[in-house]
């Protein structure tokens, strides 16, 4: 097996690990006496009903909403597409249409709620006072001033009819259900696709406070709402929430993988975040250090991380690229003397961001290959347009949708 098949292998392992036919069938409630209601939002839920429908003993009906292109045929359960990473009118819809179904339910009834990454835009009923139009735009600066996923999901709670709990306190007295996989920084379900079923984390920094720090401006009408946010009243005893695949069961399995290969895996983290190109530069740190000391692990070696990066995007003339593509320039360019150093940055759901590829693998020979081709990487870099570049050097990943996503899923081989 070549390196960068190694990288690919360690990749579709850590994917695998996180698909819903492997994690679904484990974790299902008991049948219940009256009817099963089946809700979801994000990027996997429409293949974790289409699992839950194989495997279910009893009726059930319902309505999940995926990304545009991630939907997969159900014979109960309506699956709706909308938009992301910004909502659109089917986000609207399917908001209002889950609102329905568990609205008048009784105590013998069932909400089996299938909730993953990226449902914060694709399940939007903005909150009284609030429009489809404010929540795209708060959502676009947020991107734009280099939120992290956390702290966005804290926003859109506030700006919410359905997020932060409201569509399991709308569907009391019935039991709630709730089956995660986490994209989170932390596995906090209270912030994963900003919690629709969940009782919310109010231990965190206020939504005013966090869109005052990130220098977000909004109009008068939306700050109040955000200053006035309080969660909403309900206990959350008929709520029960079960964590059925996060970045680090994935981040185990490709270092179990690496062990049957022959390599030392070294975990850095399931939860980092910060800048993709300062990111970068610690992750090439590290691995000059196992290169020239053998620390913390001997070579050959893989180090492995995980977690959401972000691209704060400046002005001036911008490319192409997600949060991974960017992650892999910096880190390339960092390591471009090192002759024997692969590597793989990759999103878990198959789409780096807005683009069509997953990620993208660096070579040793990159930097040789992009100046002969007469490629400037630094300024690539410098205009975000990494994709542009291991789109030229023929670099780039392309999985189409996993129909799963534990965020970030980063690989360093050092042989």
């Amino acid at each position: 097996m070549t390196p960068p098949d190694i990288l690919i292998d360690l990749f579709r392992t850590a994917v695998a690990a996180a698909q819903p036919a492997r994690c679904i069938p484990t974790a299902l409630p008991p049948v219940p006496r009256g009817r099963t209601i089946v809700i979801g939002a994000g990027k996997a839920s429409a293949e974790m009903a289409a699992q839950l429908e194989a495997v279910w003993p009893g009726e059930l009906q319902g309505t999940v909403v995926t990304r545009y292109g991630h939907g997969v045929p159900c014979k109960k359960i309506r699956v709706l597409e909308a938009g992301h990473p910004v909502p659109d009118e089917n986000s609207f819809a399917a908001a209002r249409e889950m609102r329905r179904l568990v609205t008048g339910l009784n105590p013998d009834d069932l909400v089996i709620s299938l909730i993953s990454g990226g449902g914060s835009s694709l399940l939007v009923e903005p909150a009284p006072g609030v429009t489809l139009n404010d929540k795209q735009t708060i959502t676009r600066e947020l991107m734009l001033a280099g939120a992290t996923i956390s702290e966005m999901n804290r926003v859109r709670q506030a700006l919410s009819a359905v997020k932060g709990g409201r569509l399991a306190a709308a569907a009391f007295p019935a039991k709630v259900v709730t089956l995660v996989i986490s994209d989170v920084p932390g596995d906090d379900p209270a912030l994963i696709a900003s919690g629709p079923t969940v009782a919310p984390n109010v231990a965190h920094e206020g939504p005013l406070e966090i869109v005052e720090r990130l220098g977000v401006t909004v109009a008068a009408d939306i700050r109040a709402v955000l200053a006035n946010y309080r969660p909403p009243f309900c206990d959350f005893s008929h709520c029960e929430t079960r964590l059925i695949a996060t970045p680090i069961q994935s981040l185990n399995a490709a270092a179990e993988r690496a062990r049957e290969l022959g390599l030392s895996p070294l975990i850095l983290s399931d939860c980092i975040e910060g800048e993709a190109r300062e990111t970068a530069q610690v992750h090439a740190g590290i691995a000059q250090g196992v290169i020239r000391h053998g620390t913390p692990v001997n070579i050959p070696a893989v180090v492995l991380s995980g977690g959401e990066t972000r691209v704060t995007l400046g002005t001036g003339r911008l490319g192409r690229g997600g949060r991974n593509t960017e992650f892999l320039l910096a880190l390339g360019l960092a390591l471009r003397d090192e002759k024997l150093v692969y590597a793989l940055a990759c999103d878990t759901d198959g789409s780096d961001g807005s683009e069509d590829n997953a990620g993208a693998i660096w070579l040793p020979d990159s930097a040789e290959r992009a100046e002969a081709a007469g490629l400037d990487l630094r300024e690539l870099l410098q205009r975000h347009d990494a994709y542009g570049a291991f789109a030229a050097l023929g670099n780039l990943v392309v999985t189409g949708p996993t129909r799963t996503n534990v965020n970030d899923f980063r690989a360093i081989l050092l042989l």
